[in-house]
């Protein structure tokens, strides 16, 4: 294995001699080192250490002895092995804080995969913490392109929180206007950095399943569950966990989530032993809960729970001449991928993407730039190729913004209309836009007329 998983250990805490052999050969296979952690000894695991695993196999009785008295304290995961394959010991031992419980020989393999699932994670949470020790805040935006004064806006109300790695966030905007990526932000620039970062989309989660993948289930919860599972809270567990669309979770889960939000533990289906998790939520939604909530279909308490700070991404068609700069690291990225030269954005190219509404916002420009990149010849970009679609049904509302048009039209056309949305506030307009109030003036032909 690679130098990824070089540090890493995994203990063993051996209550009997059975199955001695398994231990180093299990080293061995996943490239880590194997060290024997004494019976008495408090369970407060190292950094690097993986798991950690009670080898029980015919002493299963001093197993649940040993969990009564140190799995609480225990920083790494810990996994029971045993020789007995009933239930009721394999229940017993993971209500005394095992997170699985396998009986060799015939677990062997699930033990195998579960272990190096672990050390995998292990892995990567070393990784980023090796990473993060000297990123800056600047680093940790660096993904989030634009110097409109609309995203800075955001940007800034967002660094007065990284260094609150408790603090609950609602980051709301539109499709497409990059919630996933300021969510990542927030977790690389805070101290859960060196946790992992679980994004769930809410939406894609089967309705029958939701609150088993959410809480995980026990082994013999419902049909098919044939090994106890961890929930994605308990996966977050020391992260933050990332809930996309959440407004459109089940009512009766939305009550759930509230109390592992408020308890910070979590319950597992067919589970009786709660378990606590330090976990950090940052949701995300494209409506507004504010009005789902009044309207019954978000819970009210949830709403405020998740609403301590609220995080509004602007639409691309508001961040002005962002989109170029946003095109061009697109360029250079997917030029990169698909071994492409990179083209040069030329000012009738830069006019078209000006021009255009964009109403997928950064995830519909990322397709048209791809698009154009590949059907157009290398090294080039050609108009027809970036918005094959544009006319007025795919601009604005109707006789907004003309198009095709001169581009001072186009321009002048397009100031007025966000002035328009901001009902006449000329100040607002040009945060909007991100220019000056004197620009935004001029661009709509009444410098003159100022007062």
């Amino acid at each position: 294995m690679g130098t990824a998983t070089e540090t890493v250990r995994i203990l063993i805490i051996r209550m009997s001699d059975a199955f001695a052999d398994l231990w180093g050969e299990l080293g061995r296979d996943l490239g880590v080192e194997v060290s024997e952690h004494g019976r008495q000894e408090p369970c407060v695991a190292a950094p690097d250490v993986a798991a950690a695993l009670v080898a029980a196999g015919g002493a299963e009785l001093e197993a649940l002895d040993w969990l009564d008295r140190h799995a609480a304290t225990c920083d790494a995961p810990i996994f029971a092995v045993g020789a007995d394959p009933g239930r009721r010991i394999a229940a017993q031992l993971v209500a005394r804080g095992a997170r699985d419980y396998f009986a060799l020989p015939e677990d062997v393999e699930i033990l195998r995969n579960t272990v190096a699932s672990a050390v995998a994670r292990r892995g990567e949470s070393l990784r980023r913490a090796a990473r993060a020790a000297t990123r800056t805040d600047a680093e940790v935006f660096a993904p989030i392109v634009g110097q409109s004064a609309a995203l800075k806006a955001v940007l800034d109300r967002t660094t007065r929180i990284l260094g609150h790695p408790d603090a609950t966030a609602l980051i709301v905007g539109e499709t497409g206007t990059g919630k996933e990526l300021l969510a990542r932000a927030i977790h690389q620039g805070s101290q859960r950095r060196t946790g992992p970062f679980v994004p769930v989309n809410c939406s894609a989660l089967p309705e029958h399943l939701v609150e088993s993948e959410m809480f995980g289930h026990e082994r013999g919860a419902f049909t098919d569950a044939h090994a106890a599972k961890p929930g994605l809270f308990e996966v977050a567990d020391g992260g933050t966990l990332f809930l996309d669309e959440i407004g459109t979770l089940p009512l009766a889960l939305q009550g759930k989530l509230l109390r592992a939000l408020e308890d910070r533990q979590v319950r597992r289906v067919g589970g009786v032993r709660p378990r606590s998790v330090d976990v950090r939520i940052i949701a995300a939604s494209n409506e507004d809960l504010a009005g789902a909530a009044r309207a019954g279909r978000f819970r009210q308490d949830l709403y405020y729970r998740l609403s301590v700070i609220v995080l509004e991404l602007p639409p691309l068609r508001e961040r002005g001449r962002d989109v170029l700069l946003v095109t061009e690291a697109l360029l250079a990225s997917l030029a990169r991928q698909h071994s492409l030269p990179v083209p040069e954005l030329s000012r009738e190219t830069g006019d078209a993407l000006l021009g255009y509404h964009w109403p997928g916002n950064v995830r519909e420009l990322k397709n048209a730039v791809e698009r154009a990149l590949l059907l157009s010849p290398p090294g080039t970009l050609e108009v027809g190729e970036l918005l094959p679609l544009a006319g007025p049904a795919s601009q604005a509302p109707a006789g907004t913004i003309p198009f095709p048009a001169p581009l001072d039209v186009i321009t002048a056309a397009a100031v007025q209309a966000m002035l328009d949305s901001c009902d006449g506030n000329r100040s607002e307009a040009a945060r909007r836009l991100g220019i000056s109030r004197r620009r935004l003036r001029r661009l709509l032909g009444t410098e003159a007329s100022a007062t």
